[in-house]
């Protein structure tokens, strides 16, 4: 088999990268950093470019005005999205408008979030929900968490106001967090149908568990991302920055951190592409390993590259870091996955 892209998946990925370096530069996200406490981080205008770009319809079909599209070039658009630092409830958002779930969702008019219900394996604290303030709706997975038992999971809709939640601080600045303690009192968990925000119904027809990998699919794939532009920016430091004469990469010491780097993000790339193509959960779960162990270890080794200057406010590398740790605790986390690959190294091998 050829797991090369195709022509045309080199030109999605492409023009993604092309819109996000036009609409969401360098410039842009200090930008969004640095005011990220005077307004809201998502960007409304650019929500909607890419909605218009087929961002969030990527995978409905052509029939309901989809772009009709599969997994591997989502992976591909939010490989990108996650080497940009684009912020927003990108996945959430993806998955809703995908499955016409939320009205709006599919052409970036409105700004969809996500909440998983139930037990974390891991034993966290109650849930966190992103850019809350800034969505329309919010896309509730229900319980089952982790377990691979979750095919009659319910799916709900929610409007945010029937959230009982609290703003917490997030060390990622373009990331704002609040901590969901429940429903307000008297809201129903459920009224049967509709699929726009104000619903707050059981979605028939769609797994919670199904939308629960793919979004731990698609988070893999902005850690890979970001991984893979970590390891851009130590290679150019390194080329730049001189010492003793010399570009500090032609000491072996930080050719071995950008080596080891490169294997990092190679390796989790291979990972998650293979998991798109399967859609197979225990490849999921390795992805989403993988990719989280790429983009946070090349964001440390990416400081340690840059020295003193990595530390400061200037430098990106810390946006990336704090990023790779945020979205190393969404959807499935390291306990999470290897829980799941545990669970199935003890399942007998069918002949």
């Amino acid at each position: 088999m050829d797991f090369r892209l195709t022509a045309d998946q080199e030109a999605l990925r492409r023009g993604m990268r092309e819109l996000l370096a036009a609409r969401f530069g360098r410039e842009a996200l200090r930008a969004a950093v640095d005011g990220a406490e005077q307004q809201q981080v998502v960007d409304g205008r650019l929500w909607r470019e890419l909605g218009e770009a087929g961002l969030f319809a990527l995978r409905a079909p052509q029939s309901a005005g989809g772009v009709g599209l599969g997994l591997p070039e989502a992976v591909l658009l939010f490989e990108e999205a996650g080497r940009a630092l684009l912020p927003g409830p990108l996945v959430a958002s993806h998955l809703a408008g995908g499955a016409g779930l939320v009205a709006g969702a599919a052409d970036g008019s409105v700004v969809v979030t996500a909440l998983e219900e139930g037990p974390r394996p891991d034993g966290g604290a109650a849930p966190l929900v992103e850019h809350l303030d800034a969505a329309g709706a919010v896309l509730a997975l229900g319980e089952g968490y982790g377990t691979g038992a979750g095919e009659g999971c319910p799916v709900r809709v929610l409007a945010p106001g029937q959230l009982v939640a609290e703003p917490m601080r997030s060390v990622d600045p373009l990331s704002p967090l609040h901590r969901v303690r429940g429903l307000l009192p008297g809201q129903p968990p459920d009224d049967g149908g509709g699929t726009t925000g104000g619903g707050g119904g059981r979605l028939g027809g769609v797994s919670a568990e199904v939308l629960r990998g793919e979004a731990a699919l698609l988070t893999a794939a902005l850690q890979l991302g970001s991984a893979c532009r970590t390891l851009e920016l130590a290679v150019g430091y390194a080329r730049e920055r001189e010492q003793f004469g010399r570009p500090i990469g032609a000491f072996q010491a930080v050719q071995h951190l950008c080596a080891e780097m490169l294997v990092r993000s190679e390796t989790a790339r291979s990972v998650v592409y293979a998991a798109a193509v399967t859609a197979d959960d225990e490849e999921i779960s390795a992805a989403k390993l993988l990719a989280d162990t790429a983009a946070v270890g090349n964001a440390r080794d990416c400081l340690q590259v840059h020295g003193g200057m990595g530390f400061t406010w200037e430098a990106d590398v810390h946006l990336h870091l704090k990023r790779a740790w945020l979205r190393a605790e969404q959807w499935r986390t390291a306990v999470a996955g290897e829980e799941r690959l545990a669970s199935a190294l003890l399942q007998p091998i069918c002949r």
